[in-house]
């Protein structure tokens, strides 16, 4: 297959605004090519070159790219730069000129390998050494495919839909609808690569991922937590059940192979980033476990060594780092509290109940150190009270709250459910429980703020159906003037000149500057009301959700913009405010009732 191909389906997918079309023109790229190819192109889709729980990184700026098109176009560097001030892209600059064909079109296959290479070159000179590689290859390309090259090295390609769209397409090249989504999904949420799911699909067909396997050194999409706003009506929907302290710390899934020459450890982040090389000090510990594989889920959390306390997230957070690892390691030492087993010496466990895979989980612990690595604590609860109780005790101890689980419930990769749900301390019925929405571009601001180049910011949330982010929110507040810049600074770097594809919103809302979803941060309002205006949720016969009096409390790295906070989320979340106010309302009666009975008693005893 010729890489030109992919380029002029590229090109298409950008000009088509159904998201229908788009997913059949990826359906039939993937019906023509053999199975190596149809991964090579399915991280080629979302920009990568390898699948995203590992990342690209090309570490080859702007201005590099700008004095490599000058030498190609022999044009000053100045016009470049004028040029991509006016389109806003690099890559459309190059459409602009009329270029030679090339005397052979290169393959798929020739490009990755080209950009496999690009990506290996480092050290002195590294610069100058790439510059010279990408003439060479750009001399070998015609224009649309220099086009998107250039815009996957940038990290700019952006074509306007995430993985989700691509396992749509997968459905459709193989059954000629979406008929068979489910199970790719259920197998991409065991199997957190793209590329291995279209190369079984396409080599062994669906029956092989009906069963999907779990291998050791790739993630699996985490289980999720419902909420309820009372001990009352968790106890009423679980009965019988456990209950576990919720730790503010980084959730990690660890991943353990010692059944090669060399031991390998892996940490995955929530959102599925290899943070393996920021815990030296976990790894050390991990490769005790007396294990031969391992797979399983923990909380991270930095603590104060003289006293034992744990510190809050905004400390543990300083863990997270690429440099001076080992000092920030001694400053800030972590215990690894794991909370589920997934996989171990070969078996899957997702199969098995919580009460199962605790008492597994549990005879792992008898070889553990205990200074860093513990089985978090685990409370039998049979009644209301019992649950009430126990969330007290935590509070007092300066925890989160609880993460309330079914006994029996099977472990649900990628999925949010009833078998856990979550009493935190904010939570009391109304909205007083934070939103993560994801940064979609800001306003330029006025007064004060206008000095600053920015005066708001425009959020919204993640419909997965859609596979788009649709707004909820215009937020000034709870922003310093520090702040301000360092978000504007955020969102620069990541602007763009038109609304992104993947991004829903009314024109009368349109920000100033637009930005691609990256960045995920946190939202406390005081409650979420129907609007007609921002796109949350919107249908033809429903008004879209709001925030109500929102304010900006920080940034969640930890946290990637699919797995923020959903449209069914929110909605879940809007329905427990009417259950709280009927509450409320209803205990509000009852007091009035007993101070009426209370003045009846007094005026009956006068007579």
């Amino acid at each position: 297959m010729k890489f030109i191909e992919i380029a002029k389906t590229f090109e298409l997918i950008e000009k088509e605004s159904s998201r229908t079309e788009m997913t059949k023109l990826l359906a039939d790229l993937f019906s023509q090519a053999t199975p190596t190819q149809a991964a090579i192109i399915s991280y080629l889709t979302l920009g990568e070159l390898n699948p995203t729980y590992i990342g690209t990184q090309f570490n080859f700026a702007s201005k590099s790219m700008i004095k490599v098109l000058a030498k190609f176009l022999d044009k000053s560097e100045d016009s470049i730069k004028h040029a991509e001030k006016r389109l806003g892209d690099l890559g459309l600059l190059i459409q602009e000129y009329d270029l030679p064909e090339p005397k052979s079109s290169l393959t798929l296959n020739e490009v990755e390998n080209y950009l496999q290479e690009f990506l290996k070159i480092s050290g002195d000179g590294a610069v100058e050494k790439k510059e010279k590689f990408l003439l060479n290859l750009f001399e070998q390309l015609d224009v649309i495919s220099i086009k998107y090259i250039i815009r996957i090295i940038l990290g700019k390609l952006r074509l306007g839909f995430s993985d989700m769209t691509l396992l749509d397409a997968f459905s459709w090249m193989h059954a000629g609808d979406k008929s068979i989504r489910n199970i790719l999904e259920q197998a991409y949420n065991v199997c957190v690569d793209i590329g291995i799911i279209i190369k079984i699909l396409k080599e062994n067909g669906l029956k092989k991922l009906e069963q999907p396997e779990i291998i050791p050194g790739i993630p699996l999409r985490p289980a999720a937590a419902e909420r309820l706003p009372s001990a009352k009506d968790i106890f009423q929907k679980l009965g019988a059940c456990v209950a576990q302290p919720k730790l503010d710390g980084f959730r990690l899934q660890v991943h353990v192979d010692n059944t090669k020459s060399k031991s390998h450890i892996k940490f995955f982040s929530r959102n599925l980033q290899d943070m393996s090389n920021m815990f030296p000090d976990l790894k050390k510990a991990v490769l005790d476990l007396d294990v031969k594989t391992l797979v399983s889920e923990g909380e991270a959390i930095s603590y104060d060594v003289q006293t034992g306390t744990f510190l809050p997230f905004q400390e543990t957070v300083k863990r997270k780092r690429k440099y001076d690892i080992e000092q920030t390691a001694q400053d800030f030492p972590l215990k690894l509290y794991f909370f589920d087993l997934l996989y171990l010496n070969g078996e899957s466990y997702l199969d098995k109940t919580h009460e199962q895979r605790r008492k597994k989980l549990l005879t792992i612990a008898t070889t553990k150190k205990e200074d860093t690595i513990f089985v978090i604590e685990e409370k039998e609860i049979n009644s209301t009270k019992e649950l009430e109780r126990y969330f007290e005790e935590n509070i007092s101890q300066g925890l989160e709250g609880l993460v309330v689980k079914k006994i029996d419930a099977l472990y649900k990769a990628g999925k949010r459910n009833f078998n856990w749900i979550k009493l935190k301390r904010q939570e009391s019925g109304h909205l007083d429980d934070t939103i993560d929405c994801v940064i979609l571009g800001y306003y330029k601001g006025k007064g004060k703020r206008a000095s600053f180049g920015i005066g708001a910011l425009l959020v919204g949330v993640y419909n997965k159906d859609l596979d788009n982010f649709q707004t909820v929110a215009k937020i000034g507040t709870g922003l310093t003037d520090i702040g301000l810049k360092d978000v504007k600074d955020k969102c620069d770097a990541i602007k763009v000149t038109d609304k992104p594809k993947n991004v829903e919103c009314a024109k009368t809302l349109y920000p100033d500057v637009w930005v691609n979803p990256e960045i995920v941060c946190s939202i406390r309002a005081d409650e979420i009301t129907l609007s007609p205006l921002h796109t949350a949720g919107k249908t033809e016969d429903q008004d879209g959700l709001a925030l109500r009096f929102p304010r900006f409390i920080g940034y969640r790295p930890d946290k990637d913009v699919l797995d923020a906070t959903d449209i069914v989320e929110l909605r879940e979340l809007y329905s427990l405010q009417f259950k709280d106010k009927e509450r409320k309302s209803k205990k509000v009666k009852s007091k009035r009732v007993s101070k009426r009975e209370e003045i009846d008693k007094k005026i009956l005893k006068m007579f």
